[in-house]
């Protein structure tokens, strides 16, 4: 008790108000620069956006990216505005700010040296964002890994695939970077059909499915051009392939290729165009013609039959 009332009666308390009143000062200026500096980045968005939209660039194109910058400049300003008044408050306690510089530089200096990863992300995710390679709501492949792009740091950027699953990347370890969402989107499509069919006539039937998407207010404000179709590009195995591409708006492409294929299955079930499954024919040898294959209904027997004048072979 009675080291407390000496420890009392020897605190200078008007120096500790006078120390009191400029550390919440400091703080108070502290806050209002936060403020004006958030306020600030604000208005310095609504420019931007403005700027790209009378540039010809997408008002959703410009917002993405223009917020990514905005996040990344608000969180270095924040760091280095909180490091300099928490070094002011410093001095303003008694410490002597000057040692503490001076040990800050050279530690900075052992840390750049181990740190040289740390280094090559941050330069990277800089000329990532200056060059508008990516930006968050996009989706991506980074590294042969598919995602919409969370966020993106200085350091990281963080993607989410369709699984929930979130993948973090090292900005200086990305190797490769294809965005399916830049400008816009393309929705290409292969659709099979058999070898019977008429492919002049198979074409003028997508070409309906297009024309009743582009005449419904809902889908012909996600298609920003008229689809192409390319005509034949491959006879496969067992099918006919007509390609084609339909552009739609960035991150739009999925909903209308879907919307695409559930039109054009009811399109052809209707005009009775024949979409081919898998199958095979076995053949025993070039001189040996197919076999017939009989399942009897009054039976479980199967029958194989040669066309020929020998007798069936059956199984039982």
């Amino acid at each position: 008790m009675e080291l407390l009332q000496k420890l009392a009666e020897s605190l200078d308390y008007v120096s500790l108000i006078n120390t009191s009143l400029r550390i919440t000062f400091i703080l108070f200026i502290a806050w209002f620069l936060t403020f004006l500096l958030k306020r600030t980045l604000i208005k310095l968005e609504v420019i931007w956006i403005s700027r790209s939209a009378h540039s010809g660039e997408s008002s959703s194109e410009a917002k993405k990216r223009i917020e990514t910058i905005v996040r990344l400049l608000r969180q270095a300003g924040l760091l280095a505005l909180w490091i300099t008044m928490a070094l002011v408050i410093f001095r303003e306690v008694g410490l002597e700010i000057g040692p503490i510089l001076a040990s800050a530089g050279i530690l900075g200096l052992a840390v750049g040296f181990g740190a040289q990863n740390l280094v090559r992300d941050f330069i990277a995710g800089f000329f990532m964002i200056l060059e508008n390679q990516i930006r968050v709501g996009d989706v991506v492949i980074i590294n042969d890994t598919g995602g919409l792009v969370e966020r993106i740091n200085f350091r990281t950027t963080v993607l989410r695939d369709v699984q929930g699953v979130v993948h973090y990347f090292q900005n200086g370890n990305i190797s490769s970077l294809s965005n399916m969402t830049s400008d816009w989107s393309a929705y290409v499509f292969d659709i099979g059909v058999a070898y019977k069919e008429n492919t002049d006539v198979v074409a003028s039937k997508i070409q309906e499915v297009i024309d009743s998407m582009m005449s419904d207010e809902q889908y012909k404000q996600l298609i920003i051009d008229q689809p192409e179709i390319f005509g034949v590009d491959k006879l496969d195995d067992s099918a006919v392939i007509i390609k084609g591409r339909i552009k739609t708006l960035p991150i739009q492409q999925w909903t209308v290729g879907r919307e695409f294929l559930r039109r054009i299955k009811f399109a052809f079930d209707e005009a009775k165009i024949e979409i081919p499954f898998p199958h095979s024919t076995l053949y025993f040898g070039e001189d040996s013609k197919p076999f017939d294959v009989t399942m009897m209904q009054s039976k479980s027997d199967i029958t194989l039959t040669k066309p020929s004048s020998e007798r069936p072979v059956t199984e039982e």
